[in-house]
């Protein structure tokens, strides 16, 4: 009873949220603001496609702290270390891409478009460009004011469990449906050889590689990667779709079905009874997953966001807006 109670007001949370949330939210304030930050990714994409990987894992590390309110931007300071120095997030890149677009949306529209919403149509464009679904993006979060490296503790690990998995994503108002979803980023990204080296020599201390894993793909990652206690070189990385790894489709979930996902998770995702029938259905339909994925993200999005007077819209996504003295009124 307690568990659905709480559930329930998750979901009327976001619902709330969303309702303050609207699509064009910008269009009298700030009317270019969606193609000024197209423009930047679109650039940026003809020379880097692995960009939409980037994007996508640094708008999921944003949502699920403190929610989409940009706060993984923040730098540290000498006094405060920031979200962006947790570990899960040291190898999240990109930021200079928000800068550059929030820099020529500032130049358009000073002080009027969040930093939140920009890595929010960010991800929404180089998906778009990497084959996605084209989808809106309900617009108007403003930006956090708090960005602490010790609140980074709800990210997902890629060696849990389904149902442990699931517990993450479901305290964010996410279905099992959604997790398996947005899982399917995995199709256009890539993991360092720390987060799924024990998969390929000395499983959970067998002395074996996993049993789940396709030995060959064992083999060939294990030449690239080496062993926990002899890797090979400074923690190389490899594709998570070994095949069309920068075509936003659905061959990641094909490639679990032959066991050839690299992380423990993405493997699971084919294997387990509650999870294995989502994964087989978008196997079978990329067009199913795009749009699946195109609805999961809007809900992503709006995980606890700041909306009306809440938060701030900051003139520099990596720094707090400087606090404004209040000067005593003369009598």
């Amino acid at each position: 009873m307690k568990e659905a109670l709480i559930i329930f007001m998750l979901c009327c949370i976001l619902h709330i949220a969303s309702a303050q949330l609207k699509v064009a939210f910008y269009k009298s304030t700030c009317p270019r603001a969606e193609s000024i930050v197209r423009g930047v990714v679109q650039q940026r994409f003809k020379t880097d496609r692995s960009i939409t990987a980037a994007l996508l894992r640094m708008h999921f590390h944003d949502c699920f702290v403190r929610g989409c309110d940009a706060s993984i931007l923040i730098d540290s300071t000498r006094s405060k270390s920031s979200e962006k120095d947790a570990g899960p997030n040291l190898t999240v890149r990109g930021f200079d891409l928000i800068d550059a677009a929030k820099k020529a949306v500032e130049a358009a529209c000073p002080s009027t478009v969040s930093c939140a919403d920009i890595i929010t149509l960010a991800t929404r464009d180089s998906v778009v460009l990497a084959g996605g679904q084209s989808y809106n993006v309900p617009t108007g979060r403003r930006d956090g004011l708090v960005s602490d490296v010790n609140d980074v503790i709800d990210l997902p690990g890629p060696d849990l469990s389904v149902s442990d998995a699931f517990q993450f994503f479901r305290s964010k108002g996410m279905t099992l449906n959604d997790m398996v979803t947005l899982l399917g980023a995995h199709t256009v990204g890539v993991a360092h050889c720390g987060f799924f080296q024990d998969r390929l020599s000395n499983f959970q201390g067998t002395g074996r590689p996993d049993g789940t894993m396709d030995p060959r793909l064992a083999a060939s990652l294990l030449k690239i990667c080496g062993t926990l206690s002899r890797p090979l070189n400074r923690d190389p990385s490899v594709f998570l779709d070994q095949g069309t790894s920068f075509a936003f489709d659905n061959q990641f979930y094909n490639q679990t079905l032959f066991r050839r996902g690299i992380m423990q998770i993405d493997q699971e995702l084919a294997l387990d009874r509650s999870t294995a029938p989502i994964v087989r259905g978008f196997a079978a339909n990329g067009n199913a997953f795009k749009k699946s994925f195109a609805n999961a993200m809007i809900k992503l999005g709006n995980v606890e966001v700041l909306v009306g007077k809440a938060g701030e819209i900051r003139k520099n996504c990596r720094v707090f807006n400087p606090k404004q003295k209040v000067v005593p009124r003369g009598f």
